[in-house]
This record gives structure tokens, sequence and C-alpha cells, in this order.
């Protein structure tokens, strides 16, 4: 019998056999989009492998295939079903869940046959259709006068254009555009498109720059390794401003010269539009943009012409590494230090580390760019496994901003009276503004005051459902907010405990930074950029007027470190780069290192020098001291000199084992039960004294509850990572014995630790 293998949405480690009827035998393929029934329930599934065989006792059929378009079919290319496959295997996630990551939205049409499915929306959706204008070779027989004339040269210097964008701009478009196409100046065309943001206006073409030597060697060898098909990770070490983008751009074409597909994947694409502007102005239109403020019918319109070979290029933030661009060549993950391109809940994997595996298997090259990499990506060059590309000066020829510390242990405040707004800060704002330049102060706590204490005994108002402190927000009325699970009250009179009216603010937010600065600087136009102002689409609105010189000061949380191109910032200062040095993580300094590297590379981009203050109680910290000096080199060096003496990624592997429950004995007891399991598993594996799997814990979680429920976890570490995936097998099998209600997740490769 024919059987088809069918990855269904399910939490279950493996795939589910069926068997093709014969009207769908010649069309099922690998990687196609199945209908199938499970109980009582009908889903849709991708087939993962197919052949004859015994059936299994009470095999079903196959429903249907959802994937009839030749251009569609499979859903799944055979090299990302094989990379998804891998995936699953490295991270341990059910191989049905995983498939869900790369597949388009249901259609509407496709919904009705459905009836009743695991999809956003039972009724579907329709792709939007819009009409195009496209410039042909042919010269014009006759003068063209009036609008005519002019949308011809438009669409010539712009290339294929919305006939709506036209006639946004010339009244009588539709006619003109009617005359073109009788003279054979122009043909249309109607095709499936994204309503999206980022193409809401229109993008220049732009002349691509002559390259510095550094950036040419790097175009080279990337081209070199491009045109031999040779699976190679670059790291591109460039300093802020070198020009990495522009060598991304390089590399693209190199691709597109040999027909083949390029995936670039960024931090966070809300926050980086003017990346996704200069692929555009190089590009025209023919770029995928997805993220996730896209509507279902805006991301069904990019898969599809992805799939179909329409486009080419893919940029976007983690979930864009499992795009279906045809014949990949290239990935670009840039800034992928950003920890944000680890996946923190359901299948925990780190885009970074899977666009390396999925060029490998595509033959592609993968480029990881940063100006300050990842220790983790130093080490793959170290041990011969990516090769590294040095972009050591910014490509304008600009000097990099001058770094200075401010020792807040020994500096009063300014007029404004908080210790934070140091003098020397106030004068440098003083100076900038006097010079009618802009500057940007980076603190990474939202809200007015990040804590609220009783001065009579000296409780914290508290989450009820999370063991943290509440934040106080001033706008939008006086309350009190958990960032962890959104809970929210009132601002009290009185101390929940002692009933004491002393309630007082601890600490310094971004909400009341922004007030004490217009109130110091009342001629200044203030502005603030954090999670409470602006997020997803709205995020380019305070940038864009940033970029106008509408705003002279700009506070922000990370958000503002984020790439940005801002050639009128010569101020940056950093109002407390402690914060992240006090987290309990081994990656904590790294952590702080980047932050600062890349905030201080803000400032000085256009022809003013740039001027950098760094705020700190601990200014002989060695982040802090390599961040002043930006020699990102000896911090590295370092770094790895530690890690190395702890045993700590590179040098090792590490996996945690997350427990969690409403009652705090309940999920202890589980968690106990897991680390019993594993500790079995890793003594039975044995193996070289200095490779055996340590097993820590189990120990409450930094962030001890969360949403009503109590932590805990396990660490394992191996330098040998076949010994601890051998150990996290026992522990996933283990899985279903601990007590109902408990939620248990194996993290692999973890990134926070909180």
């Amino acid at each position: 019998m024919l059987l088809a293998h069918v990855a269904l949405p399910v939490p279950m480690p493996h795939p589910y056999s069926y068997a093709i009827p014969a009207r769908l035998a010649a069309r099922v393929a690998l990687g196609s989009r199945v209908l199938c029934s499970l109980g009582s329930r009908r889903l849709v599934g991708v087939v993962v492998a197919k052949g004859e065989g015994d059936p299994p006792p009470k095999v079903k059929p196959l429903l249907d295939l959802l994937d009839d378009e030749p251009s569609l079919s499979p859903a799944l290319p055979e090299e990302l079903l094989a990379f998804l496959r891998d995936l699953s295997a490295y991270y341990l996630a059910p191989i049905g869940e995983v498939m869900r990551l790369a597949l388009p939205p249901i259609e509407r049409a496709v919904a009705r046959a459905l009836e009743d499915s695991l999809f956003e929306t039972k009724k579907g959706i329709s792709a939007r259709k819009v009409q195009t204008v496209i410039a042909t070779d042919s010269v014009e027989a006759k003068a063209l006068g009036g609008q005519a004339a002019a949308i011809l040269a438009h669409v010539r210097a712009i290339g294929e254009t919305p006939l709506t964008r036209l006639e946004e701009r010339w009244k009588s478009a539709r006619a003109a555009v009617k005359k073109l196409a009788s003279l054979g100046l122009v043909t249309t065309s109607t095709r499936e498109v994204a309503a999206d943001s980022f193409f809401a206006s229109p993008a220049p073409r732009d002349v691509p720059p002559e390259l510095t030597a550094p950036q040419a060697a790097a175009t080279e060898a990337i081209a070199a390794s491009l045109a031999a098909k040779a699976a190679t990770t670059f790291s591109l070490h460039g300093v802020t401003g070198s020009g990495k983008t522009e060598v991304y751009l390089r590399a693209i074409v190199a691709a597109r010269a040999q027909r083949r597909g390029s995936i670039v994947l960024v931090p966070e694409i809300a926050l980086t539009p003017q990346l996704v502007a200069r692929f555009r102005a190089r590009f025209g239109d023919d770029v995928a943009v997805l993220h996730s403020g896209l509507l279902p019918r805006e991301r069904l319109a990019m898969w599809k012409r992805l799939r179909a070979g329409e486009l080419d290029v893919a940029i976007g933030a983690r979930s864009a590494l499992f795009a279906p661009v045809r014949d990949l060549g290239l990935i670009v993950v840039d800034e992928e230090h950003d920890p944000s391109f680890k996946q923190e809940e359901g299948i925990r994997y780190h885009a970074r580390d899977m666009a390396i595996l999925r060029a490998h298997r595509a033959s592609a090259v993968c480029i990881l760019g940063s100006a300050t990499p990842s220790l983790e990506t130093e080490h793959l060059c170290r041990t011969g496994k990516a090769k590294k590309l040095v972009l050591p000066d910014r490509a304008r020829a600009q000097a990099m901003p001058a770094v200075e510390i401010v020792d807040l242990r020994r500096m009063g405040p300014g007029p404004t009276g908080d210790k934070r707004i140091s003098l020397p800060l106030h004068r440098a704002l003083e100076a900038t503004l006097a010079a009618r330049a802009q500057a940007i102060l980076f603190l990474n706590r939202r809200g007015f005051s990040p804590a609220v204490r009783c001065e009579a005994c000296g409780e914290l108002c508290a989450c009820p459902s999370c063991s943290v402190a509440l934040t106080f927000h001033k706008r939008h009325g006086e309350r009190l907010r958990c960032h962890y699970c959104d809970y929210e009250t009132p601002f009290p009179e009185r101390c929940a405990k002692c009933q004491s009216p002393s309630l007082a603010l601890e600490g310094l937010g971004t909400e009341k930074l922004e007030e004490t600065l217009s109130a110091a600087f009342p001629e200044a136009r203030v502005a603030r950029l954090d999670r409470d102002v602006a997020t997803g689409r709205t995020v380019d609105t305070v940038l864009g007027r940033m970029r106008a010189r509408e705003i002279d000061i700009l506070v922000g949380t990370q958000m503002v470190t984020k790439g940005h191109d801002l050639p009128h910032v010569t101020l940056v200062g950093v109002i407390n780069a402690d914060a992240a040095l006090s987290l309990p993580d081994f990656r904590a300094a790294e952590r702080a290192f980047h932050l600062l590297v890349q905030v201080a590379g803000r400032a000085g981009r256009g022809d003013a020098p740039g001027r950098v203050l760094i705020q700190t109680y601990t200014p002989d910290h060695p982040a802090i001291v390599h961040a002043l000096r930006h020699d990102v080199n000896a911090f590295i060096e370092r770094e790895l000199a530690d890690r190395r003496e702890v045993g700590y990624p590179p040098y090792s592997r590490v996996a945690l084992v997350r427990v969690d429950h409403p009652e705090e004995s309940v999920a202890r007891d589980a968690c106990t039960l897991l680390a019993e399991v594993a500790r079995q598993a890793a003594e039975a594996a044995g193996g070289e004294a200095d490779a055996r799997v340590q097993v820590l814990g189990p120990a409450a979680a930094p962030l001890a509850r969360l949403r009503q429920r109590f932590r805990f976890r396990i660490m394992l570490r191996s330098s040998d990572r076949a010994m601890l995936r051998r150990t996290l097998l026992a522990v996933e099998r283990a899985r279903g014995q601990v007590a109902r209600g408990v939620r248990t997740a194996i993290d692999i490769d973890p990134v926070q630790l909180l």
C-alpha cells in the first residue's frame, strides 16, 4: 500500500501514517499540504515521507490534497522540508508544530472545503489583487505630453508600479496608462500583493556607492563562495557605520546573478524601516517583507509570490527564516548578536544558529553581521567553522565617537537635582542643543518609576501573580503595571501591608526622564521611544520625526540602539550602564557590552563628530572599560577566557528543563523527578570526565513566580553535544510521568536564563 507519513499540528513527536488514494497518488509529493482525519477532527498536515509498506491497523486514507497550483506545489520545497525536520530533531520539538512555522495562512476557497480545522479562521482569507504598470522597451513614435509623459518617465525610473499609487499623484492616471498601453509603451498586469505599510511610499532608486577596500574584499570573498555553491559561513565584523548593509546588497546582487534567492534576517523588522527602504531603493518593490504586523491576507500574498518564484528576496525577523525562497543561495543575519533571534516560547529555536544550518543544507552562504559579534560566532571563526571578514573603519571616513565615563559615585547631579542626569550630561545636552544637533538618551527602564515602596514598613508594591515589583506609569491615569503579565491597578492611597500613606517612588524610568528633561530644557522638543508609546508600525513615526529634525532629545529603551542611521545625532547618553550588568546570567557582561557599543554607534554618523557619555557606578568593569575604547577584540578575549575557565558556552552546550505549576510543591516535585531522571541518564552515558553531562538543580528560577505559576528549572551542561542529547531524550521520555497540570519545556541553547 502507498503510504504518506504526515506531520499534523498536534504536540506529538512523530508523524501519522495515511493511505494515499489512487486519485491522489500522482499528485501527493513531499512537502504537500493534505487534509486528514484525526479522531473526529479534520486537520491540515504536511507530507514528510512517503513510500510503499504494510499499512498500520485501521489506517485511514488522505481526504484531499490542498496544493494544486503547479507553481505552489508542494507547499514546502524539498530543501525547506529537510531543514524543518532537522530543526525538529535538534530542539526535540513536535514535527507538526515545526511545520506550522513555515505554512501560509489558509485561503478562503480551501477553508470552505475544510469545514473545520486548526487554522486561524474558519472563513479563510483571500489575497488582495492590484493592477500594476510596467514600462516596455518601445520608443515613443511621437512626442508625449502632459500626465502621460510624466507617468511614463516615473514608471521607467521606479520600475513596476501599482496603478493606485500613480492615481494618488496624477488624477487622470488611469486614462493616461490606457493611452500608453495602446501605444505599446507600457503593459499592465493584475497580481496579488501585500498592502504593507513598508510599501506605502515610493522608494527612489539609488546609485550604488563606491566600495571601500575592506568592503570590496568582503564582497569578493562572498561572491566567490556563491559562485562555487559552497556552503560557507562568514562573520562580517564591521564597526557601527562601516557599511555592512552595502555588503549585504552586493551579496544579494551576486546571488541574483546566479538566479538564487536570499533571506535577510533582522532583530525586529519594525525597528529597521531604513534598512527596508535601502533594499527597496536598490531592488524596487520586488522584495518580500515578512513581520508580525502583516495581516493574514498580506502574509499569504508574500508567501505565494515567494513560493512561485516571483520574488527572490525575503526580509524579516526570525520567522522569515522559514520563507519558501526558491533556490536559496544566501542568508544574512544582521545584528547576529541580538538575543531577540531566540524564540522564547513554543518552538524555542535560535534563528542565527538555524540560519547556518539552513544555508549548509542548501549549499548556500550565510553572513553573520555585527559590530559586536557574539562569542558563539567568534568561536566558530576560531574553530574554522566560519570565515571572518572585517570592516575596521566607518564607510564615510568619520571618526568613531569620543566616549567618556561619568563616575556616579563621585559626580553630583546637574541643575535638575536628579543624580541620574549628572552635571556633565546636563552640560553636554546644553551644548548639543546650542549647536542645533540631536541627542539620544538610553535608559532600559519603561514607565515613570520602576518601583513603589512604603517608607514606613519598606514593603514594595508587588504583582500578585509574579515575583516582581509593579512599575508606576503616570500617563493615561496614574497606575501600577506588571511588565510580565500586564496586571494593572490604580496607584494605591495606602500601603497594603501597614496602611501607611507614605508611598515613595523609587528609581527612574523613561517616562520620568522625558518629563524631567522637558522641564529642564523647555525650549527642546523631547520625545520617547519605548513599548508604551510605539509598537509595530508606529515605531517609524517617531524615527521619522527624528530624521526630519522635529525632535531634539530622544529618550528610549533598547529600541533606540537598533542600527538606526540618524546623521544629526551628535550626543548619546547612557543613563545607567550598570542595569544590564546586575542580571543573574553568565551572558550579562556580554549583553551589556553589546548594548553600550551599539548605542554609542548612533552618535557621529553625520558630518559633526559624536560624543558618548556613559554613567556608571562601576567604571572599572571590563564591559565598560572596553566599550570606552571601542575595543571589541579585547572584550572578546577577556570574556572567552572567563567562559573557558568555568566551562560555559561557547566551550560547552547548555540546556534548561523548565517546570511550572500553580502550586509550588507540585512544581518542585516534578522538577526533582526530572532532575533524578537526568542524573541517572547522565551516569549511564558515562564518557570522558570533562565531557560528562552535569546536572545542576532542581532550583527555583530567578523569576520564581510568573503569571500565578511557580517556576523551577534544571540546567544540563556538557562539552559533548551527543551525550547531552542522550540525556535530554531521557528527560523528554519522562515528561509524561509528572503530575497533571505541570508544564514542562526543554530549552536547548537558552539565551534568557530568568
